[in-house]
């Protein structure tokens, strides 16, 4: 009888534990950590939207593509570099191509991208940087390199009639220097060049 009874009353003890943690951990917490958020990092926390006239066309940390529905570069645009998540900067599917460095579909890819970069800007192959021709690992970078957006911003400008050095300058203003200084490297946000071409061509 009275192991009966400790048996129950551990049980009531147990059962009162999990339903405080539940309603401590499971809800409490979530709504504390969430409303901070939205208080003290809104943007951040809502995604990091990037919006044009009080539309949301994207976000800063998710690349998107400038391409046709056939996957060819819309030449009036700053490309991005190529994206192995699912048909291209799918968030659903982040992932990189998982191909080693020795694998020869890899260097038929990158050999692929190179010449059509090459004939996109009108370069020697040699030109091309690195970025331009592998995806990032989550597949879903929105930055390119300042060289990289250098090399297009001569075929952008004449695509819509603009002077090179007006969109040149575009593009130095749009390079983000490393964080502290010292964490990563100097890039450009291709969603954020893109749209401020579109301000600069109107």
């Amino acid at each position: 009888m009275s192991t009966a009874r400790t048996s129950a009353r551990q049980l009531g003890v147990a059962l009162r534990a999990v339903a405080i943690l539940t309603l401590a951990l499971g809800l409490v917490y979530p709504l504390v950590v969430t409303g901070m958020g939205q208080a003290v990092a809104n943007h951040q926390a809502n995604g990091s939207p990037v919006t044009v006239d009080g539309t949301t066309v994207g976000s800063e940390l998710i690349g998107q593509s400038f391409t046709d529905k056939n996957g060819a570069a819309l030449p009036q645009w700053f490309q991005s570099r190529p994206s192995a998540a699912g048909d291209g900067y799918d968030g659903g599917a982040s992932s990189g191509s998982n191909l080693g460095p020795t694998n020869p579909d890899l260097a038929a890819l990158i050999e692929e991208r190179r010449t059509a970069v090459a004939d996109l800007e009108g370069v020697n192959p040699d030109e091309v940087p690195a970025d331009a021709l592998t995806a990032s690992s989550s597949g879903l970078d929105p930055h390119i390199s300042p060289e990289y957006a250098r090399l297009q911003a001569d075929r952008v400008a004449a695509e819509r009639g603009l002077e090179a050095g007006e969109v040149r300058a575009l593009v130095e203003a749009a390079v983000e220097e490393p964080a502290a200084g010292v964490v990563g490297g100097s890039r450009v946000n291709v969603l954020k060049l893109n749209i401020s071409l579109s301000e600069l061509d109107t």
